[in-house]
């Protein structure tokens, strides 16, 4: 069965920094495209930024360009979303999320075009 788990979320100050991962469990993931979304209460998830499967596109939500970064592991099977200047208003539960069968260069950015999704990571940035 596939299986996602997220890490590296946590509490963290305003203008700090944060390095999220995400992989795979019972499966190899260097062929699928992946993605994080997040989810504050009482709004719906939004998508945050994907990377295609080969790594070589990458697409980034509006509020977190030239913050936060996607990234694939040296082996492709490991995400990371590296988040710095981090801002109140980034605290969410972050879910890692992937999909296969795409073209090598495609990034998703929409909900619907993924399959796999993590149990959510909680990332809570103070003031």
């Amino acid at each position: 069965q596939v299986q996602l788990v997220e890490s590296g979320g946590g509490l963290v100050q305003a203008g700090g920094s944060l390095r999220l991962s995400c992989a795979p469990s019972g499966h190899t993931f260097s062929t699928y495209a992946m993605g994080w979304f997040r989810q504050a209460p009482g709004k719906e998830r939004e998508f945050v930024a994907a990377i295609s499967r080969s790594g070589g596109s990458t697409a980034h939500a509006d509020s977190v360009k030239g913050r936060f970064t996607i990234a694939r592991g040296t082996l492709k099977n490991t995400v990371y979303l590296q988040m710095n200047s981090l801002k109140p208003e980034d605290t969410a539960v972050y879910y890692c999320t992937a999909r296969g069968g795409l073209d090598s260069d495609y990034a998703p950015t929409l909900k619907t075009e993924y399959t796999y999704w993590g149990q959510g990571t909680q990332v809570t940035v103070s003031s």
